[in-house]
């Protein structure tokens, strides 16, 4: 048995993208994951689960919610152990863990193509580079932020985005 987080893109920000965290924590049940718990109302959760590559258990919970909302979710999911490595492994300050994020990325990305972005770009924005996930720093909030829309262009890979707290809370969570 491993522990997971979950994390769903791109929910409950408008009147379309509406999932309730118990329809969420429900599909989890149905596909046999224990220890349930959700976080906020953005879509996380932690949960024990036969152990498998992430992909497959995030490709399960996506079908699990397309049956049962009628709709496609995204979601990416970390073990407990990545998780934990995300934020020890992180190379940027947390000045402000408000405005400190982490983008969970669907697949690893290219660091090649990272590297060539030009920092003045999206400055006085952050950019640090993880092996699976990318780390985000936004002095003037993340509202009207540069960086989010360049990545999506560049890397064409999907994404969701927590601020640190989150982050460091699902971990804590994952942990107990």
């Amino acid at each position: 048995m491993a522990r997971y987080v979950a994390l769903l893109r791109g929910v409950n920000v408008g009147r379309d993208t509406k999932v309730a965290m118990a329809d969420f924590k429900d599909v989890l049940a149905g596909l046999g994951h224990t220890g349930v718990r959700t976080h906020l109302n953005s879509g996380n959760a932690v949960f024990t689960a036969q152990e498998a590559p992430a992909e497959e258990v995030a490709a399960a919970i996506e079908d699990g919610l397309a049956a049962a909302l009628g709709r496609t979710v995204p979601v990416m999911v970390r073990t407990a152990e990545e998780l934990r490595a995300i934020v020890e492994n992180n190379p940027l300050e947390v000045r402000d863990p408000a405005k400190f994020a982490v983008a969970f990325l669907a697949e690893p990305p290219d660091h090649e193509r990272l590297r060539a972005l030009d920092p003045a770009e999206f400055a006085p924005e952050e950019l640090g580079l993880g092996e699976h996930d990318l780390y985000l720093y936004f002095p003037n909030g993340l509202g009207r932020a540069k960086l989010p829309p360049i990545l999506a262009r560049r890397l064409g890979v999907r994404a969701t985005v927590r601020n640190w707290n989150t982050v460091t809370k699902l971990l804590e969570l994952a942990d107990g």
